[in-house]
């Protein structure tokens, strides 16, 4: 879109609160703002390029449309903003695109509920607690609660009924005191509900109440004279007062408080929001984001505050900020702190910054390099093999047998030079009686990409044949039968000297001993050899075991099993008595295992 085709609109876009979006030539929303005046803030986007960002000009440049709302006031405005951007997913807004999977607290809906860890919400009534970006910490937590409140882990079906017949018993979990016994009625409910409303308090980040709730007990057991129950709840209030102590405790007098703060660079923003309960910390999290048009840091505060706050539940009436957004919920205050406990969350906020783009940028820096490790491999193989693109996907062939028997072949897949092992393929030689290694690798090459074909599935960009250049005619047979020679790069190594063959070229090659790409080639004919024996030895033990035992009426796998730990040996069973045998499989299948053998 360019500025005459703004300047033919411009007369009637209002100076009202509202919503725009800019569309590409499709009519498919690219970017959705808001803003106090439409007409101001539409404008800013067509000044002189030089003075926008580069994204805000490739965004302008794909847009072909604007439209927009009017509302009645800037909050109307960002809740219509919000709601849009969830709908369309614009290409270039700011949107929290998070594939983690975070860990919760739950407490089931049940009678006598259950406290786990889980990472799918349900909702089926259940409470959920979080999530926990850490799981030590959270782990910490769970502990706690188990410890200081002991109670079930089964998942019976605790009901009235259930209960009142018997219809479970208690477990060592009673016996070692980590349950009160629930399942058997030796706790009543309204005892176990009481446990449950201080494990919400407790997860709540609310201390207080939990520990008066101990002091009270201890009380309660110490007038009747009951002081074992009295010093075992002491020792609890002694561990939830030594996790309290944990706890990054700010002031007492700052209650519940959320705090924000936000760094850009380049192409990334990082938003470190920490939660305080009750002067504590109960939660830290800093949240990375891609950046694709220049946005200031009160902007993405702006968007990334409400997202954040619903997600970690908080209903806090106060945030304090390290940038000022121009809009947030009606009823919460919100402040940039210049001194004291609260300046001293915002530092603290910042340092979390910092250790969160050092984490980043180092593992992002990691990926690149490991991504990079793989290119170079796979650029070295393509300029070894003479090949006009990247080997990414490279099949290898192996077969084995044992004089002509059990004849079986492999085919090993590798994906950016690493084994995709779920991938790896085993066949039996149905076509060729006798030894015939040629024709084995004929048959197995046809029938592995005639199905390939048949299903659309992507061919390789090599294959690997292990043998030399008998083997790779057999296999270029196959490949010309399917028409399909043109398509894949094909070598075959020789095992002795390494050498590695082309079709049609009676000269082999020899790649450097120290090159990678030999190295992947050796690594991929040594896993198809590999798989290839392993199979053909596991089929052998089968046909063993089947010829000599299993063609008897009446005896199958199990029974052979049976037999062969008993004798040790198919010559043991063969020699023994009718009586001896009688002992392991019973009279009737004796008589016919030894008149087999007899």
């Amino acid at each position: 879109m360019t500025r005459s085709d703004f300047d033919e609109i411009s007369n009637i876009i209002p100076r009202t609160p509202g919503v725009y979006t800019f569309s590409d030539k499709s009519g498919t929303p690219i970017y959705i703002g808001k803003a106090k005046n439409l007409k101001n803030r539409l404008s800013s986007y067509f000044i002189p390029k030089y003075n926008l960002h580069n994204k805000t000009r490739v965004m302008i440049k794909n847009a072909r449309d604007i439209q927009w709302t009017v509302v009645e006031s800037e909050a109307d405005a960002f809740l219509l903003e919000s709601t849009l951007i969830k709908k369309h997913m614009p290409r270039y807004n700011v949107t929290l695109k998070d594939g983690k999977s975070y860990s919760y607290i739950c407490i089931k809906n049940e009678r006598f509920p259950r406290v786990f860890f889980t990472r799918n919400i349900i909702k089926d009534g259940s409470v959920y607690f979080g999530p926990y970006t850490s799981k030590w910490r959270a782990k910490i937590l769970l502990d706690l609660i188990k410890e200081v409140f002991p109670l079930r882990t089964c998942n019976l079906n605790l009901s009235r009924e259930n209960i009142e017949k018997g219809k479970h018993k208690i477990c060592l979990e009673y016996h070692i005191d980590n349950c009160e016994g629930p399942c058997e009625g030796l706790e009543t409910e309204e005892h176990y509900n009481k446990k449950i409303s201080q494990i919400k308090n407790i997860l709540k980040g609310q201390f207080k109440p939990v520990k008066d709730h101990l002091m009270q007990e201890i009380g309660y057991y110490a007038e009747k004279l009951e002081f074992e129950k009295a010093q075992t709840l002491k020792e609890k209030l002694v561990a939830f007062d030594d996790y309290q102590s944990k706890s990054t405790v700010v002031n007492p007098n700052i209650k519940n408080l959320d705090v924000f703060a936000v760094e850009v660079d380049e192409d990334f923003a990082f938003v470190n929001y920490i939660r305080v309960v009750n002067g504590a910390i109960i939660n830290s999290h800093t949240e990375e984001i891609t950046l694709k048009l220049n946005h200031s840091e009160p902007e993405i505060l702006e968007k990334v505050i409400p997202t954040l706050r619903e997600k970690f539940n908080s209903n806090a009436s106060e945030i304090i900020v390290s940038h000022l957004p121009d809009w947030v919920e009606n009823g919460v205050k919100i402040s940039i702190p210049q001194r004291g406990d609260k300046k001293k969350l915002i530092d603290l906020s910042i340092k979390n910054i910092k250790f969160g783009k050092i984490q980043f940028f180092e593992k992002r820096n990691k990926i690149h390099q490991k991504k990079n490790h793989e290119q170079r491999i796979l650029e070295t193989m393509k300029n070894d093999l003479k090949m006009d693109k990247l080997p990414r996907h490279l099949e290898c062939f192996d077969n084995s047998n044992f004089q002509g028997s059990n004849s079986v072949a492999s085919c090993v897949v590798f994906k950016n030079a690493k084994p995709a092992k779920s991938e790896y393929r085993h066949y039996h030689i149905k076509t060729v009686e006798g030894q015939n290694d040629f024709a084995f690798m004929e048959e197995i090459i046809y029938r592995r990409y005639n199905r390939l074909l048949k299903e659309k599935e992507a061919l390789p960009d090599l294959i690997i044949i292990d043998g030399g250049k008998g083997q790779l005619n057999a296999a270029m047979k196959s490949l010309k039968k399917l028409n399909i020679e043109h398509m894949i790069t094909v070598i075959g190594i020789a095992k002795r000297l390494e050498e590695i063959f082309f079709p049609q070229d009676p000269i082999p090659i020899y790649i450097d001993k120290k090159s990678e790409s030999l190295k992947v080639i050796q690594k991929a004919r040594n896993e198809a050899h590999r798989f290839a024996i392993t199979f053909h030895r596991s089929q052998r033990s089968k046909r063993v075991h089947k010829t000599e035992l299993t063609e008897i009426t009446g005896v199958g796998d199990k029974t052979s099993k049976k037999l062969l730990q008993s004798f040790k040996s198919v010559k043991n069973i063969k020699n023994a008595t009718l009586d001896e045998i009688a002992t392991v499989v019973g009279p009737a299948l004796a008589q016919k295992i030894h008149k087999h053998f007899k």
